[in-house]
Order: C-alpha cells, then structure tokens, then sequence
C-alpha cells in the first residue's frame, strides 16, 4: 500500500534569490577589479602612486571577490536550491539561513575594507585576517548545519548525487580553513601563523589546492550534477560513474597540494607524492566530466537553440581540459618551465574563467526565472551575446598567457656558450607586454559580459514576483 504524504508545504527560496542576485552583483566587482589589474601589468601608472591602489592589494582583493564573493554566493544559492528540489523538503532552521547570507556578506565587505589597507596574512586564498576568519568558520558551521540538517530531515530515502559533492565541499572547506587559518593574534588585525617555515608552506598549499579542489571543484561539480540533467532534460549519462567519480575525486584531491612547492625545501619525497597523486587525479576528473557531456546523448541538437546548456556543456569542456593541464604541469620536468610563469596563471583561469565562471552562469540563468516566477530570463539573446563574449574572452586570456609563460620559462633558462644568462629578467618582463595587452582585452569581454549578466538578472526579478513553489507529496510504502 501506498500512503501519500499530502501536507502542504513550500520550499524556502527567500536566501536563493538573496544570493543569486549577490552572485551577479560580486562577479561584475570582482572581475572589474580584475581588469583594473590586469591593466595596471600593462601600464604600472595606472597604480596612481597610492599604496591603496597597488597591484600588491588590489590582486588578493580580486582573488578573494570571484572566488569566495563571486563563487561562494553562487555556491550557497545552488545547495540550497538543490537540496530542498532533491530531498522534497524546505530548508532547516531558515533563520539560520538568513544568517549564512548576512554573515556571508559581512566577510566579504569586511575583505573589500581590510585588503586594499593592507591588512594580510599574505597566504594565498587566505589573507583574510584573524577576526574575519573567525566569522567565515561561524557562517561555514552554520551552514553546515542547514545544509545536512535539510539532508537529515529528508522525505526521500535516497541522496542524489549532487548533495554528496556540496556536502563533500562544505566539510573540507571547513577543515581546510580552520586548521590553515590557526594563527596567534598580536593585535586587532594583525596575527602570525601557527606554523614555521616549510611546514606553514606545506599547510598552506594543502589549504591552497584544496580550495580549487573543494570549493572551486567539489561544489560546482554538485551544480554540474544537478543543472545539467534539468536543462538537458535528460537523466544523468551514468549514475554509478557519478558515485566512482566522488570517492576517487575526494580521496586523491586531499594529496596533490605538494605540486605546488616543487624545487623548494620541501622534502623530495613529499614534492613526488604530490606529483603522482596530482597524475592519478586525472582519471575521476575526467569520469566526472565524460558523464556530463555524455548526459547529452541523443540530445546534443539542444545546443543550437538553448544558450544555457551551452554554457553548463562548455564548462564542462574547459573542466576538461583545465584537469588534463594540471596534471601535466605538476610533472617535475614540466613544472621547472611553467613554475612561476604565466602559463600557471593561465592556467588557473583557463579553470577560473572556463569551467567555475561558465557552469557558475549557467547555474544562474536556469535558477533566477524559476525563482522569481518567470517562463524564462528577460532576455534570451543577452544570454547568447553573453556567452561568446564570455568563450572569445576565456580563449583569448588563456592563449595569450600559454604562450608568454612558456616564452618566458624559455627566456629563464636560456644561457649562453659561456654559461651566463642570455637574457636579464627585465628583458623577459618587457618581452610579454604584448600578451598582456591580449590577455587585458580577453578579461574586458569576460567582464562585459558579467555585467549584461547582472542587467539581465535585475531585469527578470523586477519584471517578476518571488516565485511560491510547493513541495510535491512523496509517496511512502508502508
């Protein structure tokens, strides 16, 4: 016998629509702020002589508002939309949600006031400084607390797959901040760090590449697993590929940090760990994305009409490609040429831009009209100008990039018969303007593409009113 779970109930999408406006809105100030940069490498005037507006404050301010602003809002708005539409139940303690978006947006303006003044711990992806830390690990619980106490207090027995990557992704994100972040305070706003030497080094790039492994990876691959189904109106490729990618995703991901600290005082054995693991994860990157793109058998004709799922399938291509090159580069052989270079700077945002901005936008655009009431956003040929700015920029930022970091690594170790230097560092710097200037050119597409994003996004929840949507009844044998 079947009995119907007949109460009527709605899901809570107040703090979905509160951060996926937030997304837009961070993602056009991060990435201008970006472009300012990118620009200041070109002409070192555009500094203005003020310590305030110095590349050196201006870049962790960057990094710090697409990934955590930028990224984390987009983050926060998907698990909670996801997890309430695949556990058919409203979010736990939404008091306490409401809580994760104010808090989460106190730390990112308390980051935009203390980073340009100077305030750093100067740890990549982590300068935030101690009390700021403080408030992100309280936000981080609580919304821990939501998101499996949704989970827990589900009407379906099973867990989509999605939910194992956010959940992954919201306790590693909590243990890597916590422990990388332990530090003695010496003032208000300033501390030194718990650790010393090679083993602060070591920490910190554990933290390091695993914030691209979990935050930047982990959680949007839960997007990717959710948005990518829906729009293509298909079932995943393979659901038993999804539970192998998540187990062999979040075991190797842990042990590749050391490819960071090759050729550095880090003992050789750790540096060749790191390499090996960082060559394993290979194969769950790209189970992970060949499930996605194969979701889209039988359907790939959807592609020339529907914008949005080619942003979600391009990501996955970028994914793709960002997980083939990672590997790659953390080689010893290759990374004594790429190390310190632009070719790791392209990179990052052949990731950053490619697969975490586009699966990020695609995300977006399928959710805000659903949530705000709408058939579909305010402009579907925003959409379409959107993504090519956004795919000409990425190519142009990450070619020019490719090909200045490894002109560069060349010119490094170039000698000559005498065995000096055939070029000075000065020389290698001028050398790469003119890829500066493509690569200036490629972040200005991204970025007005970002805002007819957020012009977009405003436009369809003005137009409509918060969408009221009801938890369908589950059936239950009894």
């Amino acid at each position: 016998m079947q009995v119907s779970n007949s109460q009527s109930t709605t899901y809570n999408d107040s703090v979905v629509r509160q951060f996926s406006i937030m997304a837009a809105v961070w993602g056009v100030v991060g990435m201008l702020v970006g472009v300012i940069i990118a620009a200041q490498l070109v002409w070192p005037e555009l500094n203005l002589g003020l310590p305030w507006t110095s590349f050196g404050r201006l870049r962790p301010l960057h990094t710090n508002a697409v990934i955590f602003a930028f990224g984390g809002c987009t983050l926060f708005a998907t698990s909670y939309y996801v997890v309430q539409r695949t556990c058919h139940t409203a979010l736990f303690l939404p008091g306490l949600a409401k809580f994760t978006f104010w808090g989460w947006q106190a730390v990112i303006v308390a980051a935009a006031v203390t980073l340009p003044l100077g305030f750093t711990q100067g740890k990549e992806y982590a300068e935030l400084e101690w009390p700021i830390d403080i408030l992100i690990a309280l936000v981080w619980v609580a919304y821990a607390v939501v998101f499996f106490g949704t989970v827990g207090t589900r009407k379906v027995k099973h867990i989509y797959v999605a939910n194992w990557f956010f959940g992954a992704f919201i306790i590693a994100v909590a243990l890597l901040h916590i422990v990388n972040s332990a530090a003695m305070p010496s003032s208000f706003l300033k501390s030194y760090s718990a650790y010393a030497g090679v083993q602060d080094a070591m920490v910190q790039w554990w933290y390091g590449h695993n914030a691209v492994g979990f935050f930047l990876t982990a959680g949007f691959l839960g997007m990717m697993y959710y948005f990518v189904p829906k729009q293509a109106d298909r079932p995943v490729y393979s659901y038993s590929l999804s539970i192998v990618h998540f187990w062999a995703l979040i075991f190797t991901y842990m042990w590749a940090g050391p490819h960071h600290l090759h050729y550095t005082a880090l003992p050789d054995w750790t540096q060749s760990l790191g390499m090996a693991f960082s060559l394993i994860l290979l194969a769950p990157s790209w189970g992970g994305m060949i499930n996605g793109m194969m979701t889209l058998s039988g359907a790939w004709h959807k592609l020339r009409t529907d914008p949005i799922l080619r942003f979600l399938i391009v990501s996955l291509s970028f994914y793709g490609m960002s997980t083939f090159e990672g590997p790659m580069m953390a080689i010893k052989t290759v990374n004594s040429l790429s190390h310190y270079t632009d070719w790791t700077v392209g990179h990052v945002h052949s990731g950053a831009l490619g697969w975490v901005g586009l699966v990020s936008m695609g995300s977006l655009y399928y959710m805000v009209p659903k949530l705000f009431g709408q058939k579909q956003m305010h402009s579907i040929k925003a959409i379409e100008l959107h993504f090519w700015l956004a795919t000409v920029g990425i190519v142009l930022y990450i070619a020019a990039l490719w090909i200045s970091g490894v002109m560069e690594g060349l010119m490094w170790r170039a000698i000559n018969t005498d065995g000096t230097l055939t070029y000075t560092f000065v020389e290698s710097v001028k050398a790469k303007q003119p890829y500066y200037i493509i690569r200036l050119l490629g972040g200005l597409l991204y970025l007005s593409g970002m805002v007819i994003m957020l012009w977009n996004v405003i436009k369809t929840a003005t137009s409509g009113k918060p969408a009221t949507v009801s938890i369908p009844p589950v059936a239950a044998h009894a």
